[in-house]
C-alpha cells in the first residue's frame, strides 16, 4: 500500500514534469502543477484502490495516471490564438 502510494506520487510527478516541459506558457506557477500533479495522482489511486480492492496495482497506477492527467489539464490557459472581438459601441 504504501509503495502504490509512492509509486503513484511518483508518477504525478512526472505527468506534471512532462506537462510542464510541453506546456510552460499555458500553465501557472511550477509549484502549483507540481501539486496538482502529485495530489492528482494520490486522489486517483485512492479511488480506483477503494473500487477496485487490494492486489490491483497496475489498475490502481493507471487511475493515479488518468486522474492526474485529468486535474492538470484543469490548469491549461487558451492558447492566445483566440481573441475576443469587442461589442461594436
Amino acid at each position: 500500500m504504501i509503495l502504490e502510494a509512492l509509486g503513484s506520487a511518483v508518477l504525478g510527478a512526472l505527468l506534471a514534469w512532462a506537462a510542464n516541459h510541453r506546456f510552460s506558457h499555458r500553465l501557472p506557477a511550477r509549484a502549483l502543477v507540481f501539486a496538482t500533479g502529485v495530489a492528482g495522482a494520490l486522489f486517483g489511486d485512492f479511488v480506483t484502490h477503494s473500487a477496485l480492492g487490494p492486489g490491483s496495482v497496475l489498475p490502481s497506477l493507471l487511475g493515479a495516471a488518468v486522474i492526474s492527467t485529468a486535474s492538470l489539464s484543469l490548469l491549461l490557459r487558451p492558447a492566445g490564438r483566440l481573441r475576443r472581438r469587442s461589442a461594436p459601441a
